[in-house]
């Protein structure tokens, strides 16, 4: 029989709701026993419609309950790396949304101190856009068939910025965000799954269009997070990386991902779900993906499989989380300087 496991959720946010609480519930031997949310009144609502047995005033409540086993962030990055360490030091599993914090200093600080609990699992939700399509493309590359990458373009547009109206959210309060720009983040952490290594150095510029916008409560905030940004990387084998993400464009959204190599192109349609390869010189063609290779949401199942029978976390480690917040970093220090060619941390 497989041992129990008992949970606590700090945040009970929509992907918290739609997708941790429910899968792991649906888990054999997993509990959620108790909830934090960012009051007492919607703790209440989510124990009351997910049949949690138990409510805490905070996350430090649920990080201190000695007979938990592990602990699931829901929260903005804001709280990431305090809960995080809070709950390894405490010998808890973590489970903690994307992006992984507010910035590189953080994710470092994550990552640390998870290297001193190498009996627990520290693990991020993972950018969900490519997992169909990431065990042909690898194969694809492994074998040969794109040829030398020469240029990947990752591209993610919508209009939900364009309007000066669009009332400010988490997403835009440095604050709660931190350096995390739009779907930047997410982008990397695909191409890192497909190109396998870092860019060396980013050159980026942004814009924000929108100085000020009012919450739903009326209050006006600055935005200091950019509302569309360009990021060019260079690879050490003198590869290129085109990353393009705006929430300003009013003509046809994008949600693609592409890599150019020199027998052929790959091109992953997120946005339709479509993967389409090209032979040089030839038209592409729609791919059908061996359903075997066919990857899917599995984050929750990974969670407990890896707490139960010490699997090692692939998607997604905090190593993994802190060179997609060093690429985050770059590029926040690119643009915020005018554009000049800036070495990802180390």
């Amino acid at each position: 029989m497989s041992p129990r496991i008992r949970i606590g959720v700090v945040g009970a946010g929509g992907n918290t709701r739609a997708k941790h609480i429910p899968l792991l519930q649906n888990i054999s031997g997993v509990e959620i026993v108790t909830v934090a949310n960012r009051s007492r009144e919607s703790s209440e609502r989510v124990a009351a419609e997910f049949g949690i047995p138990g409510i805490a005033a905070d996350w430090r409540e649920i990080v201190a309950m000695p007979d938990l086993d592990a602990v699931v962030i829901g929260t903005w990055p804001y709280l990431h790396a305090e809960i995080s360490i809070a709950a390894l030091r405490a010998g808890k599993h973590v489970l903690t949304e994307a992006r992984m914090a507010r910035d590189f200093a953080e994710a470092r600080a994550m990552l640390a101190e998870a290297e001193r609990h190498p009996e627990l699992v520290a693990q991020i939700v993972p950018a969900p856009f490519s997992l169909p399509f990431d065990a042909t493309v690898l194969d694809w590359l492994e074998t040969g068939k794109l040829g030398a990458v020469r240029e990947v373009h990752a591209t993610f547009t919508s209009a939900g910025l364009a309007s000066a109206a669009t009332p400010f959210s988490w997403r835009q309060d440095f604050d709660l965000s931190g350096k995390n720009t739009m779907y930047l983040g997410i982008f990397y952490e695909m191409v890192l799954r497909w190109i396998q290594r870092d860019v060396e150095s980013v050159v980026a510029d942004a814009a924000v269009f929108t100085r000020e916008r009012r919450d739903a409560t009326g209050a006006v905030h600055e935005v200091k997070i950019p509302e569309s940004i360009t990021v060019l990387g260079r690879y050490a084998d003198g590869a290129r990386l085109v990353l393009h993400v705006s929430g300003v464009d009013t003509t046809a959204p994008r949600n693609e991902l592409r890599v150019n190599g020199s027998e052929g192109g790959v091109r992953a349609d997120f946005a339709t779900g479509e993967l389409w390869f090209a032979p040089r010189g030839q038209p592409e063609q729609r791919v059908t993906i061996d359903p075997a290779k066919r990857g899917e949401w599995n984050v929750e199942a990974d969670f407990i499989a890896s707490i139960r029978e010490k699997k090692p976390v692939r998607l997604t480690d905090f190593a993994t989380g802190v060179r997609y917040m060093a690429f985050t970093e770059a590029v926040w220090e690119s643009w915020s300087r005018g554009g000049v060619r800036v070495a990802l941390p180390r």
